[in-house]
């Protein structure tokens, strides 16, 4: 999977509202780039726009999360993922992963 592909899975997942999250978050992959879900909006997209939480996390890390092949609470415990802002909108996250991988 590339940063294309899952902005493709995450503007699916929020389409027309109906995953029920109703926040901004950014996922900032370094390198990689960033992926921004408007889930008031029903969007997604690779801009680096103001959100109520960003998530960094290493691309390699995202998609062993993403595929549940990583625990989010050991990878924030270890460093491995870093949440600035709003920690409950990074907590809202669950269901939208479970459709990101």
């Amino acid at each position: 999977m590339d940063l294309a592909e899952l902005t493709s899975k995450a503007a699916a997942a929020v389409d027309g509202g109906a995953s029920g999250f109703s926040k901004k978050v950014k996922f900032d992959f370094g390198d990689v780039g960033k992926l921004f879900i408007d889930g008031a909006n029903g969007v997604a997209s690779n801009e680096d726009a103001d959100a109520a939480a960003t998530v960094k996390v290493d691309w390699e890390d995202f998609k062993k999360l993403a595929a549940g092949q990583m625990d989010p609470t050991m990878a924030f415990m270890q460093g491995k993922l870093k949440v600035l802002g709003d920690m409950s909108v990074a907590m809202q996250l669950q269901g939208i992963m479970s459709k990101l991988s």
